[in-house]
């Protein structure tokens, strides 16, 4: 089995109340917990900003043998811009093209037939329209601008074993069971303010050398080895990177996050009352009705 494993992918979400429709009522994902916080994470977790803003982790199970997602939501962020930076999400799945048909939603259908369906805030995912064996979860694509180069940072600094390649894509991952992370080679990569992170879990003590391996190879430390803690929860310790295109990286303690990472039962509710609490969407209505009648 090995040391590491694929966790989740974040994105920035401004608008929380049609983003968790699209992931409960579309995507058919389950929240697996929801925190509030009332200043920014001392690790960036929520971008550049440092007041309230809230995490919810959404999935088709547990985060132990599941890659889910985890939306951050900062209060008061009307909008992000998306780049080129994220390629999509790939997901096999009969009852989500089946809920997405159902619910009329925007798709396109690809060469290779597969669909691709945008979320609120313009996230890319393409469906399979198939059984998923497993977890459902199958790909995270994203864009670099060398693909060479991003394979001996990917492959070589952080050990990833390439499963395919052709001249300008790679699928790679620590597990063939895992969640892939395919490299696609897309000129200049954007990362716009809507940049995500990619997640993955390694025994805490390979941390260290982690951090010290990319330090001595010259490649971007973004946050140090540094704990993290969450009220009630575990303590876990991470370590951000950047990638040559500045794709962020984080590597967490995997013993303490099993613990943190726990199912919360009542993560939808906690969810849906803190959206109902939640003014932000009248207030920003109110804004524009103001700038157009001026």
């Amino acid at each position: 089995m090995a040391s590491k494993r694929a966790l989740h992918f974040v994105f920035k979400v401004a608008n929380r109340t049609e983003t968790a429709k699209f992931y409960r009522e579309i995507l058919g994902m389950k929240v697996l917990r929801h925190e509030e916080f009332e200043k920014g994470c001392d690790a960036a977790c929520n971008g550049p900003y440092d007041g309230k803003w809230s995490k919810t982790m959404i999935g088709y199970g547990p985060e132990d043998d599941h890659f889910v997602v985890e939306l951050t939501y900062n209060y008061g962020i009307k909008e992000y811009k998306v780049g080129n930076d994220f390629q999509g999400l790939t997901l096999h799945s009969k009852d989500v093209v089946s809920r997405a048909k159902e619910h009329n939603y925007s798709m396109e259908q690809g060469t290779n037939g597969h669909y691709t369906v945008h979320s609120p805030g313009g996230y890319k995912f393409h469906l399979a329209d198939e059984e998923a064996s497993g977890d459902p979860v199958k790909k995270v694509s994203l864009g670099v601008s060398n693909l060479s180069k991003s394979l001996e940072y990917w492959n070589k600094l952080l050990g990833m074993q390439v499963f395919s390649q052709t001249d300008t894509t790679a699928i790679l991952g620590y597990d063939a069971k895992q969640c892939k992370l395919e490299l696609v080679q897309v000129g200049q990569v954007d990362h716009g303010t809507a940049f995500g992170r990619i997640a993955f879990s390694c025994p805490k003590d390979d941390l260290p050398g982690i951090e010290s391996e990319s330090r001595a190879a010259g490649h971007t430390i973004l946050t140090p080895l540094i704990s993290l803690d969450t009220p009630g929860k575990a303590t876990v310790h991470v370590v951000i990177l950047a990638d040559p295109d500045g794709h962020e990286i984080c590597f967490v303690g995997d013993e303490a996050f099993r613990k943190l990472s726990h199912v919360d039962p009542e993560g939808d509710r906690l969810l849906s009352e803190a959206i109902a609490a939640d003014k932000s969407d009248e207030y920003f209505a109110k804004k524009k009705n103001r700038a157009t009648k001026q």
